[in-house]
């Protein structure tokens, strides 16, 4: 793919036979739509790929690839009143870019975190995957992930001829985000002009060699493609299939944290770090088709169905040393003792820890997944200038992952022998460890708790492992209907009315246990007879020990997890409360109906073009799951079922003037709105009740009943936008300047905790009679509940700059030359109604960047991409997998790729790609907010090579 920024929707003289709400309909010059189609297709321009070059009067140049791409994006932009930013492949089944996320990810505005080395949580204008939506040929989608944010590596890119990234509203654009919307499009075959049949192949070596002996840094990704029309060009089909097989190595640091003031009395010192190794494996297959029928101007019928299964392992190997986080003091004399200190500027540089019991860690995590899509629409023309248009889709979604988590160490509850580790602080922020025991003795280290962390709510247990099974279902139903037509003599051109009816349900089932040496004892508890360790079997040895040596650890014992789990651990179920209570379903069922006029004519002389409408939304939001709570030990729980419902009217207009040749200001003002996590709306809660805080002083901060849950009210966030484009262009090649600004006021802004009094009286009866009169006579009956609310309120403020410039339109020299370079500033404030301090967004960066340059002529083609985004607040996995949040440094990527096609002879369209990913080898950092110096997170993912085949029929 080659990306462009601006505005999408095909802007031509409304064809009387054209469609304006199919969402799968191409946007072609035989087949325009009516102005402000919010779902338009790279195709707009019969033939994008013969432009002018805007050096000379009646010359045409014929190109492909890369300028190929930017004329079909530039296409799109120059003629919409839309503010979208476009992505357009390059030829059939060829994208350069490694995946979607990638291309998304150089655009104005767009950003994009990494994950396990790839490209996957996107954040458009400052505002994180939470508030965007993302769309398959129009139809909303589910997603794998945890929540709505959808995760880009269930979609094989190869599939997809276009995306867009819709950042203004149209009422006809159904669940549209606030910081925007990604139409993912797949092609067309009656589209074509002939019949396609292309094969591409690619393989692919990471920079960085095995961290781990049972995996490989090397990969493949291959896909077939095939396009052909039937009966008189009026039955088209398209099918392709893939599959991937993606490696990474990432040398990963983690800190628990820092202690102390950062005074010279009291440094900051490491209370806790994990050193890993990591391995993944993306195994991904999918399939795509398309089935469109149009035997006459009257009825046009498109299916679409897409069909990925993919399957991650992920080995993570390290050691966990608990520091200054347990030093000794009185109340814990087992704690560990800092000696031989370094200080500087109030930062503990080095020092000596002896009684140190660390934690080693061999652990495997697996998640299967799979996501079917399909899409059918029909299009009939009621009268020359009226149509009627049916959708229906449905998307679903399934994940099951596999958490593994196996423990050695030298005795139980720090019983064995203890160790002394040498700390230093390296020059990027991380701490190399120098300890004395051999890592590696099998005599010494065992099958054990070797920190005693085990705990089932009640009593102690032997944690030598632990074992989390979450799944996931998402289900999306959706039936859309619309009626469109036509004015004549007026300068409003169309109108369109319509509805649309969706129902998702998402159920999130979690399943955990206690891993304990196999012997004695039930349930893994310390108190029947559990072993408290256990011999490391030869068999779980693998043949070679690896190094941490990128942190100072020359070896660690080297198992295999499976084998232990299979062989050498027994399981025992989580039973605590807060394990049973997660457990949930969240169904909405949206009903949404809109109207909006279009215009097109001329204004005192002026070209104008533009859209007003409305939509109104009713949504009927429930929850199923349970309350748990654990009272003198024993757990119980009662089964819960909440809802609400509510009606939201959101307004838009856009509009488009070119004022002069080939310049345009384009203005759009909306109210938008986006749904919360799923996981808040749940109606969950954990309630805790704590009999020794009654009397307890003061009672607001030791409450005998309190909670914490999800929130079956929460209403959706909701913005007012204000959108304004100066765009000028350059002939017809591609060429363009484009600066746009954007204000967004937030209200019902979601607050993640909000802590709020709440009358527990009916849970009294969980208290002696005795109790019950003093937490009565101390007015603890009143508790407090920990659960979002629409609390939050502010504004984000921003502008973007895009450039794009084939080299030719300065002189004919640089024919094949160009620049494509985008810039984005974002501020923003949002404050909740408990914190009169502003928040961080997550995901946003003030300062981004992206700059490519490149040359593609007589076959050849290369280019480069570097982008930039400043600091940003990042969302990384926190303790047993939950999400949290920290500050990102910033951090700069460049990508390179060079490749021939061969033009003519018996190659002719075969062609062979070298590219290379994240050449400046950055690696993902974290630190405490504020604190530069504490580094939290140090992910080293290494540079990525690839060499591609691509042969087209």
């Amino acid at each position: 793919m080659l990306l462009a920024s601006g505005a999408a929707a095909a802007q031509e003289t409304p064809n009387p036979n054209a469609p304006t709400a199919n969402p799968t309909g191409a946007v072609t010059a035989t087949q325009a739509t009516p102005p402000a189609d919010p779902t338009p297709d790279a195709n707009a321009n019969p033939d994008p790929t013969t432009t002018d070059t805007g050096v000379g009067e009646g010359t045409d140049i014929v190109v492909t690839g890369i300028r190929a791409g930017l004329a079909k994006s530039a296409d799109i932009k120059r003629r919409s009143t839309l503010i979208v930013d476009s992505v357009s492949a390059e030829d059939v089944g060829k994208l350069p870019d490694v995946s979607i996320a990638d291309s998304l990810a150089r655009i104005p505005g767009v950003t994009a975190q990494r994950l396990e080395g790839r490209d996957q949580r996107l954040s458009i204008r400052g505002l994180g995957p939470d508030f965007s939506t993302t769309l398959l040929n129009g139809r909303e989608q589910v997603t794998v992930g945890d929540n709505r944010g959808v995760e880009y590596d269930q979609y094989p890119s190869e599939f997809f001829r276009n995306v867009n990234v819709y950042k203004s509203a149209d009422a006809s654009l159904i669940a549209a985000g606030i910081s925007g919307t990604v139409d993912l499009r797949m092609l067309r075959p009656l589209d074509q002009s002939q019949r396609v049949f292309a094969i591409n192949a690619r393989g692919q070596m990471n920079g960085i060699d095995n961290l781990n002996p049972d995996s490989s840094r090397y990969g493949y990704r291959a896909s077939a493609t095939y396009v052909d029309k039937f009966a008189d060009d009026t039955l088209g089909i398209a099918v392709g299939v893939s599959a991937t097989q993606t490696p990474s190595q990432n040398e990963r640091y983690n800190a628990w944290g820092y202690n102390g003031t950062g005074t010279a009395a009291d440094p900051y010192r490491l209370s806790g770090a994990k050193p890993y190794v990591q391995s993944n494996e993306l195994k991904r297959y999918g399939a795509v088709a398309t089935l469109e029928w149009q035997p006459s101007d009257n009825f046009h019928s498109t299916f679409d169905a897409l069909y990925s299964k993919f399957k991650e392992t992920q080995i993570l190997r390290g050691i966990e040393f608990p520091l200054d986080g347990q030093a000794r003091t009185a109340d814990n004399p087992t704690g560990t003792v800092l000696s031989n200190t370094t200080v500087e500027n109030g930062f503990l540089t080095a020092g000596t820890f002896s009684n140190v019991f660390a934690v080693q860690r061999n652990d495997y995590n697996r998640r299967d997944a799979e996501n079917l899509s399909l899409g059918w629409n029909n299009d009939f023309t009621l009268g020359e200038t009226t149509h009627f248009n049916v959708d229906a889709s449905w998307s679903r979604a399934t994940r099951t992952d596999f958490l593994l988590e196996t423990n050695t160490g030298t005795g139980f509850a720090k019983s064995g022998l203890a160790d002394t580790v040498r700390v230093t602080q390296n020059g990027d922020g991380t701490f190399s460890f120098a300890p004395t025991l051999d890592y590696t003795n099998t005599s010494i280290f065992k099958l054990t708790d070797p920190q005693g962390w085990g705990n089932n709510g009640t009593q102690q247990v032997v944690q030598s492992g632990f074992l989390n099974q979450p799944k996931f279902k998402d289900d999306l139903k959706s039936l859309r209907a619309s009626l469109n037509g036509e004015f004549e003599g007026s300068v409003v051109k169309g109108w369109e009315v319509g509805a649309n009816y969706s129902r998702r349900k998402k159920t999130s089932e979690y399943t955990s246990f206690f891993l304990c040496p196999r012997g004695a004892g039930t349930n893994c508890t310390l108190a029947s007879g559990t072993p408290t360790s256990a011999n490391v079997p030869a068999e779980a040895q693998l043949n070679s020990n690896i190094p941490l040596t990128y942190l100072g650890i020359p070896a660690m014992l080297t198992l295999d997890p499976l084998y232990l789990y299979n062989n050498s651990l027994n399981a025992a179920f989580d039973g605590r409360p807060g394990s049973l209570v997660r457990d949930n379903t969240v169904t909405e069922n949206v009903y949404t109906g809109y109207a909006k006029l279009t215009v097109d004519g001329e204004v005192s002389g002026k070209a104008l073009k533009g859209a007003l409408g409305v939509q109104a939304i009713y949504t009927d939001q429930s929850s199923d799951g349970q309350i748990a709570g654990l009272t003198g030990g024993v757990v119980t729980i009662a089964p819960a079922n909440e809802g609400a419902k509510f009606w939201r009217v959101l307004p838009s207009a856009t509009f488009s003037v070119e004022l002069i040749d080939g310049g345009y200001v384009k203005l759009g003002a909306s109210r938008t709105m986006v749904r919360p996590r799923l996981d808040q709306e749940r109606v969950t809660q954990d309630v805790s009740i704590s009999p020794g805080n009654i009397g307890v002083q003061p009672v607001a901060v030791n409450p005998v009943f309190s909670s914490n849950g999800g929130n079956t009210s929460l209403r959706p966030y909701q913005s007012t936008n204000v959108d304004v484009s100066l765009e000028k262009y350059f002939g017809s090649g591609g060429g363009y300047v484009a600066l746009s600004g954007y204000f967004k006021k937030l209200d019902d802004f979601v607050n993640p905790a909000t802590t709020i009094p709440f009358d527990f009286s009916p849970l009294l009866s969980a208290l002696t009679p005795a109790q019950q009169a003093q937490a009565i006579a101390n007015g603890q009956q009143i508790g407090t509940i920990s659960r979002p609310d629409n609390s939050g309120r502010g504004d984000i403020l921003g502008a973007e700059a895009t450039l794009s410039l084939p080299f030719r339109m300065v002189t004919s020299a640089l024919d094949g030359f160009g620049a494509f370079v985008t810039g984005n500033y974002t501020q923003s404030t949002i404050r909740y109604a408990n914190n009169p301090d502003p928040i961080t967004l997550p995901g946003l960066s003030k300062w981004t960047g992206s700059g490519t340059i490149f040359f593609e002529k007589w076959g050849f083609q290369a280019r480069a991409n570097y982008r930039y985004r400043s600091s940003f607040l990042a969302e990384v996995a926190g303790l047993s997998a939950n999400p949290t949040f920290r500050t990102a440094r910033a951090e700069a990527i460049l990508d390179a790729q060079i490749g021939y096609e061969f033009q003519d002879g018996p190659l002719r369209g075969f062609s062979i790609m070298a590219q290379g990913k994240n050449l400046t080898d950055r690696p993902f950092i974290t630190y405490n907010t504020g604190e530069r110096d504490q580094v939290i997170d140090y992910q080293r993912y290494g540079r990525d090579y690839y060499i591609g085949l691509t042969y087209k029929f």
